[in-house]
């Protein structure tokens, strides 16, 4: 007799094992060199603006142009994700953003440099949906929200790197060197290939029930899945039928649609804000460059505490209590950031801010995955994050027209106060009773029964 197996509820009930752990470290790699490439613009900025004889404005308008790029990867590759699927995009993205960040780096003038880092950006915007869902779609109920936190670090690792490189060989081997750097993944690209599984979604869909149950296999080796089994083929066409996009404003989904939207501006504009111009906000403080690079380095520090403690503590009260309360502890951060002079307090608050932009981000993401239907997750993501990236373009120029004024350049972070209140209000706005987040369903015991007998 045929079984029917409902294969997210086998993944969201698994226990995290070896499987588990190849997608993690993966998705780890390819955000953490996403992260590597993303600061070295503003860890570089300082040496490229004499270089090229750059102005603020006009290195605010190149670290913009990368942005529009990275906004036109996440339209773009995660609508390609549903049709060709999201490992190959994932491919292709790294690919991009490997190739283009060398060229980058022996660009000869400020114009090629901007092109080449605009292609790089479209890479790197179809990357971070891409991570996000696959990491959603493959990680276990029980730990979801940490184990999605946890690889995004990889990001912030990415970032800690290019400040030490920055911070220890930049002055010798020049600004150029950090990008020829990013050409390292694309060498990594066809183990990635061999070892990393494709979307369950996009088999099931096209009822390739062999890979399916290949892949369930390693989730849980004691379900003994086979390729005849029905992976509720009929219930997920009939689901992924329609426009993914029309759908995100379905069932009374659009209020938190746009809540979304606006939550993520806010966190990009941040994360953009400071990835761009911190080192060279502290050089204009009076911090030399070593010294300006290692607010950088505590930046990513504060990112990675923020990431761990904030998925540990959404599993025991909740994404929203979670994301709310580290946007009003950023607005409080960034105004303190404006008033203060002592250097041990600025380490601090420089790490909270960290904590409280791109950690708030990295449990964003999972929260938005989980409330939209699987089937439009990568969509749903994608679409956020890419309504999101106009925040990221708007960050370098903004802050490069306030560094331009008379101001001094410390007062810029009270800037960053208005979207962290932004951001508050928009997770308010969420109205989670109408997401479809993913239930453990069934107990230990209960789960071993079904690995021998599973029925819809």
């Amino acid at each position: 007799m045929m079984r029917t197996i409902q294969p997210h509820q086998v993944i969201a009930d698994s226990r995290f094992n070896k499987f588990h752990l190849l997608v993690f470290l993966w998705c780890f790699f390819a955000i953490g060199f996403d992260g590597f490439d993303i600061a070295t613009y503003g860890i570089g900025l300082p040496f490229m603006m004499e270089d090229y004889g750059l102005t603020p404005v006009e290195a605010g308008a190149i670290g913009s142009y990368t942005l529009v790029g990275m906004m036109l990867g996440a339209f773009v590759l995660s609508a390609l994700s549903d049709v060709i699927g999201r490992k190959k995009v994932l491919a292709i993205c790294m690919l991009l953003f490997s190739i283009f960040s060398l060229l980058a780096g022996l660009a000869p003038n400020a114009t090629v440099f901007t092109i080449m880092r605009f292609i790089a950006g479209i890479g790197m915007g179809g990357l971070m949906p891409a991570v996000i869902s696959l990491m959603t779609e493959y990680s276990p109920k029980k730990n979801r929200a940490l184990t999605v936190a946890i690889m995004y670090c990889g990001y912030s690792i990415g970032s800690i790197g290019a400040a030490l490189v920055g911070m220890y060989l930049m002055e010798n081997l020049g600004w150029r060197f950090l990008y020829w750097l990013g050409i390292i993944p694309l060498f990594a690209l066809p183990l990635f290939w061999k070892q990393f599984p494709e979307s369950l979604s996009y088999y099931i869909v096209r009822k390739q029930g062999a890979p399916v149950a290949a892949i369930l296999n390693k989730v849980n080796p004691q379900g003994n899945y086979q390729s005849s089994d029905d992976f509720e083929y009929a219930a997920v066409q009939q689901r992924a039928q329609g426009m993914p996009v029309k759908k995100l404003f379905l069932q009374s989904r659009a209020v938190s649609t746009f809540a979304f939207w606006l939550a993520v501006f806010s966190c990009l504009l941040m994360i953009y804000g400071l990835n761009t111009w911190l080192p060279k906000i502290m050089q204009g403080s009076g911090y030399g460059i070593t010294s300006s690079l290692s607010f950088s380095l505590v930046l990513a520090i504060g990112q990675i505490g923020g990431s761990l403690l904030g998925g540990y503590l959404v599993e025991r009260v909740g994404h929203r209590r979670v994301l709310v309360s580290l946007f009003l502890t950023g607005a409080v951060c960034f105004v303190l950031l404006s008033m203060t002079s002592n250097t041990a307090l600025l380490y601090v608050l420089i790490a909270l801010g960290g904590a409280c932009t791109v950690g708030t981000q990295n449990l964003v993401n999972p929260y938005i995955s989980e409330y939209y239907p699987r089937e439009i997750r990568a969509t749903g993501v994608g679409v956020s994050v890419g309504v999101g990236r106009i925040g990221a373009i708007l960050a370098p120029v903004l802050i490069g027209l306030l560094l331009a004024t008379n101001m001094a350049p410390q007062n810029a972070f009270m800037f960053f106060a208005v979207p962290c209140l932004l951001g508050g209000v928009a997770f308010l706005l969420v109205q989670e009773k109408y997401g479809s987040f993913d239930k453990m369903k069934a107990t230990r015991s209960v789960r071993a029964k079904l690995a021998g007998n599973e029925v819809g």
